[in-house]
């Protein structure tokens, strides 16, 4: 009889990438694959695996979470065995093995190898493919570095054998990630850089439609890149910049290695040429030292800016980062209610962006029905962190694309017929 086993994947999309390598170790194995809530149901596994997140305090806190229901489901006999890997263990995996002792197996994050995976691809309209690992920006809050060590860059022939079976399994929109791509390439000692290997990923594909980048740096955007995706039909009109702050002195203590004039300039130049463009960027409020100049500096660039998405975090304070050794942390009462005041003013500059599409004709990538409507995404959206468009019909296919007249817009979604 085959073993079964279930996984819970927390944090990024490069950790679910991850995971569908390990599936893909197991499946090869001969296991049969379970979903996880599945398990609290009548249903039984021989493993349980958890991949957790380390990034920040509240990625680390629900990782613990869920360690304590596994090993609960454990205890009531739902699960034979615990396995637990990822970043979190990869930081802390000695003090986790002293608290947890139910756990049968600890291992840290999956190597990342420049070489061609195998991984677990799922029968859904979207998929993810990381270019890359690791990073070299060295920003000074950031534990990435800590965790996945310096940037592995995979080559354009090994890119390409995935590209070709995610393409050959019928994958509609590919979301390009790492935790930098616009570095990608830097350590191979070529001349090749992301807009090269987006032009050969372009040539290869034949049935996916849609390429999406996630995860880019203001220093490494390139003007070849701008044009690129101005030019391309298939590279969504969607670009993720985080920028994290605005302030000159802020910047430079974050290490991010740009300026608010390039910053600026950066942002105008991708709206003058990319018009029909959807930007997203990330902030962090509440950094060592900030002050409350700074932050309204912050919070009065972005009501002026008017970026189309925006993810806004408090700082949160990691152990071997230099920030980490920085004097002057802020209050956390004080640090809520600038995150606070942030997400209220992007909340009315994300309304007005949704207005604007009222009674246009948008197209959508149509990814599940529910009762009475189907839920899709448009291009400028990314899977999870951004809105959907709710379609009023009842004869759609799913993976397929269609042209939708908005008729509302609710506080972050669409409504569409």
């Amino acid at each position: 009889m085959k073993k079964i086993f279930s996984i819970v994947t927390l944090g990024c999309f490069r950790n679910r990438y991850d995971s569908e390598v390990v599936v893909n170790r197991f499946l090869a194995k001969g296991y049969n694959l379970l979903e996880p809530d599945e398990i609290s149901k009548k249903n039984r596994a021989d493993i349980l695996l958890v991949n957790s997140c380390g990034f920040i305090d509240p990625a680390k806190l629900e990782s613990i979470q869920v360690i304590k229901e596994a090993i609960e489901l454990k205890k009531e006999k739902k699960v034979k065995e615990v396995y637990v890997f990822g970043c979190l263990v990869e930081r802390f995996g000695k003090q986790l093995k002293k608290h947890f002792l139910q756990v049968d197996k600890w291992w840290g994050v999956e190597p990342f190898e420049k070489t061609y995976q195998e991984r677990f691809i799922e029968a859904k309209p979207i998929d993810f493919l990381k270019i890359c690992e690791g990073c070299i920006n060295k920003c000074s809050y950031c534990a990435i570095p800590l965790i996945k060590g310096p940037l592995a860059s995979r080559p354009i022939p090994e890119v390409l054998k995935e590209v070709k079976k995610i393409d050959k399994s019928g994958i509609k929109e590919l979301n390009i990630i790492g935790q930098d791509i616009t570095s990608w390439g830097k350590d191979l000692g070529k001349k090749e850089n992301l807009t090269d290997l987006l032009k050969s990923i372009i040539k290869t594909i034949k049935k996916i439609k849609w390429i999406r980048l996630i995860y880019t740096h203001p220093k490494h955007f390139s003007n070849d890149l701008i044009d690129l995706i101005a030019s391309e039909e298939k590279i969504c009109n969607y670009i993720d910049l985080p920028i994290q702050h605005i302030n000159k002195r802020i910047l430079k203590l974050m290490n991010r290695k740009t300026t608010p004039e390039n910053i600026i300039a950066l942002v105008k130049k991708i709206r003058k040429k990319i018009p029909d463009c959807a930007i997203r960027t990330s902030v962090i409020v509440g950094f060592p030292t900030e002050t409350e100049a700074e932050f309204r500096q912050l919070l009065d660039f972005i009501k002026a800016m008017k970026f189309d998405k925006l993810g806004a975090f408090a700082y949160s304070q990691e152990e071997g980062t230099q920030a980490a050794q920085l004097s002057g942390h802020i209050h956390h009462m004080t640090k809520k209610r600038r995150l606070r005041q942030v997400m209220e003013a992007q909340q009315k500059v994300a309304a007005e962006k949704l207005e604007q599409f009222v009674g246009k004709k948008i197209t959508v990538l149509v990814l599940e029905k529910r009762e009475g409507f189907y839920i899709g995404r448009t291009q400028y959206d990314a899977p999870e962190v951004d809105g959907v468009v709710f379609i009023k019909r009842n004869n759609l296919k799913i993976g397929r694309f269609y042209k939708v007249k908005v008729s509302d817009s609710l506080e972050y979604d669409l409504v569409a017929e």
